[in-house]
């Protein structure tokens, strides 16, 4: 894809797999669709982050779920073949972490899904798998409150990514 006339000239079908692979909210993938065409750039993620703003607990649960776990390298081969360049190229920390740390992140992982209900989402670009173990360990001391905020704040960073992302190919 060429930017943005090329995702506005796409089909709706195609319109609405280009968004899956950047927010797996089907929610948050309607109301883009509905936003088309847009304007400009700047106009594509005010629309993205309005959308998102306007989305229920549910919905950013779902978008959660299309995530693979940090670290976690079966996930990204098996569960989200559609998405495996992005979320690799955003976990690339974790990629290059030892053993130690990568049991570590898993162990953390669960206890922060066993907290929380779900998977601990952070915008993993440019972080160590140290920087993101130490971001899980601040974070599992939150209220679900807080932390489901934070969470979806996250989300929104990497969504914004994988927009910017689809507009480059």
């Amino acid at each position: 894809m060429a930017g943005l006339q090329a995702l506005n000239a796409l089909a709706a079908k195609l319109a609405r797999e280009a968004f899956q692979r950047c927010c797996g909210s089907a929610g948050w993938v309607q109301g883009m669709l509905m936003r088309r065409p847009f304007k400009s750039e700047d106009d594509l993620f005010s629309a993205a982050g309005e959308v998102w703003q306007s989305l229920s607990k549910a919905d950013y649960l779902e978008a959660f779920a299309h995530h693979p776990r940090i670290g976690g390298k079966d996930a990204l081969r098996a569960k989200f073949a559609a998405t495996r360049d992005l979320a690799q190229g955003e976990q690339s920390g974790a990629s290059a972490a030892s053993e130690e740390t990568l049991e570590a992140l898993s162990q953390s992982n669960a206890q922060y899904e066993k907290r929380f209900g779900y998977i601990f989402i952070v915008c993993a670009t440019g972080k160590s798998a140290a920087e993101m173990l130490g971001l899980l360990h601040t974070r599992l001391s939150h209220s679900p409150d807080r932390e489901l905020a934070i969470a979806a704040g996250e989300q929104a960073k990497i969504t914004a990514l994988r927009l910017k992302k689809l507009l480059e190919v």
